[in-house]
C-alpha cells in the first residue's frame, strides 16, 4: 500500500492479533467522512474555536449563537456516513480482537459503522440534555422545534466546524430564536462535553479500567493534544501496555508509542484487517 510500508503494517498486525486491544479514536478518523477536525496534520490548531462550557452556561447570547450555528451544522454531522476506517474498527471487533473502543468523537460514526462496544468519552450530538431537570431527548426533536420557531430565518454558512456548528455572519445570529426544555423550560445543551467541561467521572473510570486490562492501546486519528485522551496513553505506558498510534502527523504521545504509523487511516485500517485475515487463514 502507498501510505505505510509493509514492515510497519506487519508489526501493527502482530500487535493487534494478540487481542484484548483497546481503541482510542479521535477526530482524524472522521475527516474522511467529511467532518473537519480542529487540528491539521501538523497538530496545530485551526483558526476556528469551539464553544466553551463557561461561555454557554454564562450567557444567553452565547447560547443563541451556539444553537443558531449548530442548527445548521448538525445536519452536516447527521448526514455523514461511516468511512473505511470506521468499518475496519468494526471488523476488528467482530473478529474478537478488541476489548472496547473509546472515542473522543461525538458523531456516532463508530456505531453507525457497525461497532457495538463503544464508549463515547465526550458524548453524542444526537442527544440533547436539559441543564435543569436533566431530561435527555433526541436531537431530531429539538431540530423540529427550532425549525417551527425560525421559519422565516435564513443564514449564509461561511464554514463548517468539527463540533457540529458552522460559521455565520453576526447579523444572521441576532434573529435566531432558541427554545427551552419541553418538560421544564430549562436551558438545553447538546449531550456532549464542551471545552472547559469535565468528562463524567464514571465514564473516565470505565476507560481507565479498559486500559488496565488491555493487551494493547491503539490510538487512531488523535493528536493527543488535550489531556482528555492523552491521559490514557500515559496510563498505558505506566502499566507497560504497548501503545500503537496511527495518525496523519505527529502526536503528543509519539514518545510513549511502541509503534507509530503516519498515514491515512482510511488506507491503513482496511489493510490491517486484510493482513489479519491472511494471518488467521494460515
Amino acid at each position: 500500500m502507498d501510505g505505510v510500508d509493509d514492515a510497519r503494517l506487519d508489526a501493527l498486525a502482530d500487535l493487534v492479533s494478540d487481542g484484548d486491544v483497546v481503541v482510542l479514536s479521535g477526530a482524524g478518523l472522521s475527516t474522511e467522512s467529511g467532518i473537519p477536525d480542529y487540528r491539521g496534520p501538523s497538530g496545530a490548531a485551526r483558526p476556528a474555536r469551539p464553544m466553551t462550557y463557561q461561555a454557554f452556561t454564562g450567557s444567553e447570547t452565547a447560547r443563541r449563537r451556539y444553537w443558531a450555528r449548530s442548527h445548521l451544522g448538525w445536519r452536516v454531522i447527521a448526514r455523514a456516513q461511516p468511512n473505511a476506517g470506521h468499518r475496519a474498527v468494526a471488523a476488528l471487533e467482530s473478529q474478537g480482537l478488541l476489548a472496547g473502543t473509546m472515542t473522543q468523537n461525538v458523531d456516532g460514526l463508530h456505531t453507525a459503522g457497525g461497532s457495538r462496544n463503544v464508549l463515547e468519552l465526550h458524548g453524542n450530538l444526537d442527544r440533547v440534555v436539559c441543564l435543569g431537570c436533566r431530561r435527555l431527548s433526541p436531537r431530531e426533536e429539538l431540530d423540529g422545534r427550532l425549525r417551527a420557531v425560525n421559519r422565516a430565518w435564513g443564514a449564509k454558512v461561511l464554514a463548517v466546524n468539527p463540533d457540529g456548528d458552522v460559521e455565520l455572519p453576526d447579523e444572521d445570529l441576532l434573529a435566531f430564536r432558541t427554545v427551552g426544555c419541553a418538560a421544564c423550560g430549562g436551558v438545553l445543551k447538546p449531550d456532549v462535553v464542551f471545552f472547559g467541561e469535565t468528562v463524567p467521572a464514571d465514564r473516565v473510570a470505565t476507560c481507565f479500567s479498559l486500559v488496565d486490562r488491555a493487551g494493547a492501546l491503539l490510538v487512531l486519528g488523535s493528536s493527543l493534544t488535550v489531556m482528555s485522551g492523552y491521559r490514557f496513553v500515559l496510563h498505558a505506558a505506566k502499566l507497560g501496555v504497548p501503545v500503537a498510534i496511527v495518525n496523519a502527523g505527529a502526536t503528543r504521545g509519539d514518545e510513549k508509542a511502541a509503534l507509530r504509523v503516519d498515514a491515512p487511516l482510511g488506507e491503513v485500517l482496511p489493510a490491517l484487517v486484510e493482513r489479519l485475515d491472511v494471518l488467521t487463514r494460515r
